[in-house]
């Protein structure tokens, strides 16, 4: 058997219909750039998450470089990032000019709290703490640190749409709120899209005006040299249309998530991502294990047809051309040998998931 990591056009297939609608009403009305579609989705978007403002972007990258900028962070300044993520999270700091001050994580894959602190110094002006693979850093704790430095607060929540903590979702605790709409998160789209998530009023009309270079397109007014990064008016029509149904997939992913964890709780060589904070959520956008056996753990699956995610293999703070400090990040190093995505998607079948189990349970001969 092949288990696809994601399968798209299964995916497609089981809206077809409404995403065919959605395709048609676009096309024959010729919306094609900043229509009726995209602020659809932006409200329905910041309801979602619970916010007052959502602004449609080309990326998840451009959601934290427009936050970013519009936050005022510049040359001289420092922001805290955590060692272990996608190096767009590190790039959008270092494409304002700012310096990235890189802190290790725990086994949960997000920032050590621990170690935020010592890193503090006069010219820090913000953190960006990123919610990996649909679970939440401890922002209780983060917004007290915050609070107490007076620091701003990007959530780099590209992984995690639908998290919460305390009944507070991702991207809805800090100053601003950054997702991707890549096709393979958990709400994805056809193509590449992102947004920025606010309760203020002057961040989200700096991000509307800067995503279309720093053009007021009610006044013609420029208020800035901006960029080309608007979200697709089509991309937003299919967006807002998965949208409605992603309550009923988290509550799937979940579902897939616990068949895993039951079926492979015994073996002593992988931590599952069950964790036991309380009043946080998990949604799974990816169903990120640690195997001691690293490569050759993810080899044996994918030579028996599992296709598997091992991203991070080398952290992106050791490619030398990047230029970063590398401090010593022990946890980000071990993990980065170990870490193994199983295919998590609401498209997979009953027997794709017991052949899963049944291919991880046989290389450690059970």
């Amino acid at each position: 058997m092949k288990v696809p990591f994601v399968n798209a056009a299964k995916n497609y297939l089981m809206i077809k219909d409404e995403i065919d609608a959605a395709y048609f009403e676009v096309m024959s009305k010729g919306d094609l750039i900043a229509r009726g579609q995209l602020r659809s989705f932006e409200n329905n978007l910041a309801k979602f998450v619970g916010t007052k403002y959502a602004v449609g972007l080309n990326s998840g990258y451009d959601a934290l470089h427009i936050s970013l900028r519009a936050l005022g962070i510049s040359v001289g300044d420092e922001v805290i990032v955590p060692a272990h993520t996608f190096v767009a999270s590190c790039s959008a700091i270092v494409n304002t000019g700012a310096t990235p001050v890189l802190v290790d994580v725990t086994k949960d894959f997000n920032i050590d709290v621990d170690k935020i602190e010592e890193v503090i110094t006069p010219r820090t002006k913000a953190i960006m703490p990123v919610h990996l693979s649909g679970w939440l850093a401890d922002m209780p704790r983060i917004m007290d640190i915050a609070k107490k430095y007076g620091l701003y607060i990007v959530e780099d929540a590209c992984q995690s749409l639908g998290s919460h903590v305390k009944g507070i979702g991702a991207g809805a605790w800090g100053n601003t709120g950054c997702f991707s709409f890549y096709p393979f998160k958990i709400l994805g789209g056809y193509g590449d899209g992102g947004a920025v998530t606010t309760n203020d009023e002057q961040i989200a009309l700096f991000a509307t005006r800067m995503r279309y270079n720093g053009e007021d397109r009610q006044t013609g007014e420029y208020h800035g040299h901006g960029f080309t990064c608007l979200l697709d008016n089509l991309q937003a029509a299919f967006l807002d249309v998965k949208l409605r149904h992603l309550p009923e997939w988290i509550i799937t992913r979940k579902k897939i998530a616990q068949r895993y964890y039951e079926a492979l709780k015994d073996l002593p060589d992988l931590l599952l991502p069950h964790y036991d904070r309380s009043n946080s959520d998990h949604v799974y956008q990816n169903y990120t294990i640690r195997s001691k056996q690293g490569d050759e753990f993810s080899e044996y699956l994918k030579a028996n047809g599992v296709e598997v995610l091992t991203q991070f293999r080398k952290p992106y703070y050791k490619h030398k051309s990047l230029k970063l400090e590398d401090r010593g990040f022990p946890e980000t190093e071990a993990l980065s040998r170990e870490v193994c995505s199983l295919p998590m998607s609401v498209e997979i079948s009953d027997e794709e998931i017991d052949y899963v189990i049944k291919v991880v349970r046989s290389f450690y001969k059970k």
